[in-house]
């Protein structure tokens, strides 16, 4: 059941790996090339609103559902799962307005910020600190209520 365990785990990395290395052949996204080029004075790209913010529900979708995986194979942990979901979308519906805003003001506010603003729509960065705080939890000592 170990190895089975590890596989999984294994399988829902893989599947995060699979949406970043694929993401140009399965999301509608202009700013990829945009940001790909690190230069700020690029042309901002013209776009689709309504293709563009699909999309990035699509991608979050299969984000969290190959993290949702990972984190439960790791922990063994229904509950913490689903709080591992509900974080991760607590974090997706805070950023997404604030990334939408700064590609409605052509990323006035910054282009640094608005790059690492869309770093946490597109990518599962908040999975890196979910896995060590589980971690911590798990080991935390259990108080006995006496």
């Amino acid at each position: 059941m170990k190895h089975l365990k590890w596989l999984f785990v294994i399988l829902g990395i893989c599947g995060l790996v699979a949406v970043r290395v694929f993401e140009d052949g399965i999301f509608y996204d202009p700013f990829l090339p945009y940001f790909h080029e690190a230069n700020k004075n690029a042309v901002f790209p013209e776009f689709v609103a309504e293709k563009l913010i699909l999309n990035h529900f699509f991608r979050f979708f299969l984000n969290v559902l190959f993290s949702a995986v990972v984190v439960y194979f790791i922990f063994l942990n229904k509950k913490w799962t689903l709080q591992a979901v509900v974080l991760m979308a607590l974090v997706f519906a805070l950023t997404f307005p604030i990334y939408l805003y700064c590609i409605h003001t052509k990323f006035e506010i910054g282009y640094l910020f608005s790059f690492y603003i869309r770093r946490f729509v597109i990518q599962p960065l908040i999975l890196l600190l979910i896995i060590p705080l589980f971690y911590y939890r798990k080991h935390l000592p259990v108080k006995n209520p006496s």
